[in-house]
C-alpha cells in the first residue's frame, strides 16, 4: 500500500488528509481500527524511540505516546513488589515486554490516559492483558501472538487501532516537511546514541557506573523524540519525569522534576495504605491520588467526597512529611536536550534525588553549573550534541 486515506488531519476542519510514500510501500500494516493523524506521528516517533532503547540496551522496550511526546519509556527490567502495586500490576503475570509497557505506562499515568503504544518486541498475551484494562488508542509492533492480537482486536468494541511495522524499514536520509506552503528540508537525525557520549565528565565526582549510564542513554533517547525544550528524569531503567516542549529550561526542568516527584511520591506508606472502595475506575483512582499529594488534598477528605471514594477516612498527607519522603529518592539520572544556562536546573535537579546528569554544555555559564553539580557531588558529563525535536 502507497497511501492511506485519513480521516482527517490534526483536527476535523482539516481535510483532506493522508499519509503516502512516493517511492515504495507504507513500512506498516492495519490489523485493526482505523488510525489517524496524531495516531499515526504518536506511532511513528514511538516506534523510532523504543527501536532505539532495544538497540542501545538490549532490552525489550516500550513508550507511552501522547500528542507527538512521550509520557513515558522504559525497558524491560523487572518490577519490585512496591512498582507492581502503583502500577496496578500486582496481581498478574508478567514478562520482559510487559515489565517495560508497565514502567512506560505507570510512570505519568494521567498524562498516558488515551496514549498510544510502541514496542520494541513482539506484543505477547501477559503486555496485551495489561493493555486491555487501560484506556489507550492504538498500538504499533514488530508482530503480535495469536492470543495477543485477539485480545486487542476485542479493544473497544473492535476499533482499537493495532498496527504492525516492518523493523527493516528504512527511511529516506533527507526527510521533509511543509509549514504555511514552504518544503522544509535536513538530513535525519540518526546519531547513534551509546556510551560514547558519555566519556566527557566534566565534574569533580567521575563514578558513573554502568546502571546510570543506561539510565542516561535512556533519557537522551527519549529526549531525541520528544518536543523541545525537553529534559527527562529516569530511574532505575524506566522514564520518571519528562518535561516537553517548554520555552524555558527551569520550566521543563520544574515540570518534569515535579512529575518524578509524584512518581516517588505515589510510593510512600500514606499513599500505599489508602483503601478505595471496590469498583473504583483507574482514571478515578490515578486522579485522586494526585489530588491526595497535591494542596488540594482537603478536597478528597471532605465529608461527602471521601466516602465514595475510600472505605475508611485517609488522614492528610502532610507537605512535611512528603518532603522527608522525597529525600530518600536518590540516584536518579537527568538528561536535557540542549545546554543549561545556568545553576538553578542543577538545583531544581537536586531536590528530586538527580545524581548523574547528561547535557551538550556549550554555555557561557556552564563552569557555573559545573559548580553547582559539584556542590552535591553529582557526576555530569558533556555530550557535545543537541537533540533538539520539532
Amino acid at each position: 500500500m502507497k497511501e492511506m486515506q485519513l480521516k482527517y488531519g490534526c483536527n476535523p476542519n482539516q481535510v483532506p488528509s493522508r499519509v503516502y510514500l512516493k517511492d515504495g510501500e507504507l513500512p506498516f500494516e492495519v490489523l485493526c481500527g482505523r488510525p489517524g493523524y496524531i495516531n499515526l506521528l504518536d506511532a511513528l516517533n514511538g516506534w523510532q524511540l523504543v527501536s532505539e532503547l532495544k538497540k542501545a540496551t538490549g532490552l525489550p522496550a516500550a513508550t507511552s505516546f501522547k500528542h507527538v511526546s512521550p509520557a513515558g519509556a522504559a525497558v524491560g527490567l523487572p518490577l519490585t513488589d512496591t512498582l507492581k502495586k502503583i502500577y496496578f500490576v500486582d496481581d498478574v503475570e508478567l514478562t520482559p515486554m510487559a515489565n517495560a509497557y508497565a514502567r512506560a505506562r505507570g510512570a505519568d499515568r494521567m498524562s498516558s490516559f488515551g496514549d498510544f503504544i510502541a514496542l520494541s518486541d513482539e506484543c505477547d498475551k501477559a503486555t496485551a492483558l495489561l493493555i486491555k484494562k487501560e484506556v489507550s488508542d492504538g498500538i504499533i509492533a514488530p508482530s503480535y501472538s495469536d492470543e495477543a492480537l485477539e485480545i486487542l482486536k476485542a479493544k473497544k468494541n473492535g476499533n482499537y487501532c493495532v498496527l504492525k511495522i516492518d523493523p527493516a524499514y528504512k527511511p529516506n536520509p533527507i526527510e521533509c516537511k511543509e509549514v504555511f506552503g514552504i518544503t522544509f528540508e535536513q538530513g535525519r537525525n540518526e546519531l547513534p546514541i551509546n556510551d560514547d557520549l558519555l566519556a566527557d565528565i566534566v565534574t569533580d565526582n567521575k563514578d558513573m557506573p554502568e546502571s546510570a549510564k543506561r539510565d542516561l542513554l535512556i533519557s537522551l533517547i527519549t529526549l531525541k523524540y520528544t518536543q523541545s525544550n525537553s529534559v527527562c528524569y529516569v530511574k532505575d531503567g524506566q522514564a520518571i519525569g519528562i518535561g516537553a516542549g517548554q520555552q524555558s529550561r527551569i520550566h521543563c526542568t520544574r515540570l518534569a522534576g515535579n512529575k518524578a516527584d509524584i512518581w516517588w511520591l505515589r510510593q510512600a506508606p500514606q499513599v500505599l495504605n489508602l483503601q478505595f472502595v471496590d469498583g473504583i475506575r483507574r482514571a478515578d483512582r490515578d486522579n485522586t491520588i494526585d489530588v491526595y499529594i497535591s494542596d488540594e488534598y482537603e478536597d478528597v477528605l471532605k465529608d461527602g467526597v471521601w466516602q465514595t471514594l475510600f472505605k475508611i477516612k485517609p488522614e492528610p498527607f502532610t507537605k512535611a512529611e512528603q518532603k522527608e519522603w522525597l529525600k530518600k529518592n536518590s540516584d536518579v539520572a537527568l538528561g536535557s536536550d540542549a545546554f543549561f544556562p545556568f545553576g538553578d536546573n542543577i538545583e531544581r535537579a537536586y531536590k528530586s534525588g538527580v545524581k548523574y546528569i547528561a547535557q551538550p554544555g556549550g554555555s557561557v555559564r556552564d563552569d557555573n553549573v559545573i559548580e553547582t553539580c559539584n556542590k552535591y557531588n553529582m557526576a555530569m558529563s558533556f555530550t557535545k550534541i543537541r537533540l533538539f525535536h520539532h
